[in-house]
């Protein structure tokens, strides 16, 4: 992710391993929305916010071994442990820069410029892809993955989840974040300067004994924003109760029989008209 004033998460080693985990959720969903977008085979392609390296990595795989990555971070942390990570992979198609992408200058345009759970934590996300745009040839697309946690809830209803959510999204709003940019993802295109977006829908869900991944999934996120929640005083501590919260979601979703349904993922793309 993309280090701004607002960016609540910071890049500990204990984030930055969230982060990997998270990507094993929902690397599916970007690929399908990247894919639809267009990013395809020898594409340059520039990763905006590239934190460790998941998301640079999969646009690896779908440019081939003809493409080129060039993930981009503010966070020096983040870059040296998107580098160690690379150094056990086989990919000489890939590499991590320091600095803003938006302000950065490269010796050649890009194909593609794409990002995930970027633009929540820009105060100005349109102003930022309207920068992004100038690194584009003609016609190149940008592509983004973003939230909207409108979408999070359960059926019927599991209290913790629900209650888990609502301290995420009330923490994340009053850091700065939007936690519900993905449905204003093509609105902000459009005030980017680009042509009408196209979108990209889907979102995790979990129900029965089996399905524990959502919610710890969601007690890692709620550990990772809990000293900004306790500071901000929308839950304490012993609310939270941090070390027993995965199971005991999981305990009332498998008493109730119940679905639990994570937070809108929403992709969205444009190609420059420049």
């Amino acid at each position: 992710m993309h280090k701004s004033a607002s960016y609540v998460l910071g890049h500990t080693d204990q984030e930055l391993e969230r982060l990997v985990n998270q990507a094993q959720l929902v690397d599916p969903i970007t690929r399908r929305s990247f894919l639809e977008a267009g990013v395809s085979l020898g594409m340059r392609v520039l990763d905006v916010g590239s934190g460790p390296g998941d998301v640079s990595f999969l646009v690896a795989d779908l440019v081939g071994a003809r493409g080129e990555v060039v993930g981009v971070d503010r966070s020096p942390i983040a870059i040296r442990t998107a580098n160690a990570r690379m150094a056990s992979r086989p990919l000489a198609n890939v590499s991590f820069v320091e600095g803003d992408p938006a302000e950065l200058q490269f010796a050649r345009p890009f194909d593609a410029v794409v990002g995930r759970y970027v633009l929540m934590f820009q105060p100005d996300p349109a102003a930022m892809l309207h920068r992004l745009a100038t690194h584009l040839r003609p016609g190149g697309v940008l592509a983004f993955h973003e939230l909207d946690w409108n979408g999070a809830r359960s059926h019927p209803a599991v209290p913790t989840y629900d209650r888990s959510c609502e301290w995420i999204v009330k923490t994340l709003a009053q850091s700065g974040a939007d936690p519900r940019l993905g449905a204003k993802l093509a609105a902000i295109m459009n005030a980017a300067g680009l042509p009408a977006a196209n979108l990209h829908l889907e979102s995790l869900a979990s129900a029965g004994p089996d399905g524990a991944e959502l919610a710890t999934f969601t007690a890692d996120l709620t550990r990772a924003l809990l000293p900004e929640m306790r500071r901000l005083g929308i839950a304490t501590a012993e609310e939270v109760g941090i070390d027993t919260l995965a199971a005991r979601i999981r305990g009332e979703m498998i008493a109730s029989t119940a679905t639990i349904i994570g937070r809108a993922e929403i992709g969205a793309w444009a190609r420059n008209q420049v």
